[in-house]
């Protein structure tokens, strides 16, 4: 593989076009303006770095470059990626293990030597630091869906839907109804680790009069997370693409459309609504209500 040989460097260059360096779960090819991730597909690769399959870093995406030991006969080189630059990154607001750090790239530590030559290249060849005025890298492409525990989550480009489950779902969330939400009503998501207590994705929406439920189980506008449920190289790829295209598009009120649903479904609605109501969860008022407003879509 190139790149593996005794170079001479060369102050103030970059890598020569297609040069690679290879680690464990992935490998660098350099270009002069960027750097192409590749990352492998296996057993042992982070499933999170399987699911993106490649990346590529436009260097002033990049603010600094570090070489550190790693564990076991390791060496880490790592892309310090500006803060906004990369919509992932962004999402993940550091809540990402280190080992699903997308920016690491683990060598053995015999190769030190020459990942050193290949950090110098690079901190030469960089010219920007700070917060990045918008998205340099690009953020995985829709459509994308996942399964929450309370409902599954779907983004086509243009729109983010959540389905509710009935089996996880809360009364709340059944009230009202399934979900659809243009970019354009929203500011931005928030992602919390599935990984950690009380893992969701909520997104935010423009309206600064909507009130959104400190409890993501109680908020239409966001699915939780359980066990097996809203994995993160499932759901932060999701929300990388979701805030890219926030990022991206104009805020525009967007009115209420009437949609039409399937009668089958309406029907399955209102039986469990029936169900709610008869176990109390539901008034009476809002059974009423709500069977209304479903037979309405239809």
């Amino acid at each position: 593989m190139r790149g593996e040989g005794t170079k001479k460097l060369v102050p103030h260059t970059m890598s020569r076009m297609g040069d690679v360096l290879a680690g464990f779960h992935a490998a660098w090819e350099f270009e002069s303006d960027s750097v192409l991730i590749r990352y492998e597909r296996g057993i042992r690769t982070p499933k999170l770095f399987a699911a993106l399959g490649e990346r590529r870093v436009p260097l002033e995406a990049v603010e600094g470059v570090t070489l550190t030991p790693g564990r076991r006969g390791t060496v880490v080189l790592r892309m310090e990626p500006r803060p906004g630059a990369d919509p992932l990154m962004e999402a993940a607001a550091g809540q990402l293990k280190e080992s699903c750090d997308p920016y690491r790239l683990v060598l053995p530590a015999e190769r030190e030597t020459l990942a050193e030559y290949y950090a110098e290249e690079l901190r030469a060849a960089l010219t920007e630091s700070g917060p990045a005025e918008r998205h340099l890298v690009a953020a995985p492409e829709a459509p994308l869906q996942f399964k929450a525990y309370d409902g599954k989550a779907s983004f086509d480009g243009t729109a983010v839907s959540f389905r509710w489950f009935w089996t996880g779902a809360s009364s709340a969330k059944w009230k009202a109804g399934d979900q659809r939400f243009p970019v354009g009503e929203l500011s931005g998501v928030e992602w919390r680790s599935p990984e950690v207590f009380e893992g969701h994705l909520r997104l935010l929406r423009r309206d600064a009069g909507a009130s959104q439920p400190a409890q993501a189980d109680q908020d239409p506008a966001a699915v939780v997370f359980g066990l097996g449920y809203g994995p993160v190289h499932e759901s932060l790829p999701f929300a990388a693409a979701v805030l890219a295209a926030v990022r991206t598009c104009e805020p525009v009120p967007v009115p209420a459309a009437a949609v039409r649903r399937d009668p089958a479904d309406i029907a399955e609605r209102i039986r469990h609504l029936g169900e709610l109501h008869q176990a109390g969860l539901v008034t009476d008022e809002e059974f009423a209500s709500k069977k209304a407003e479903l037979l309405a879509e239809l």
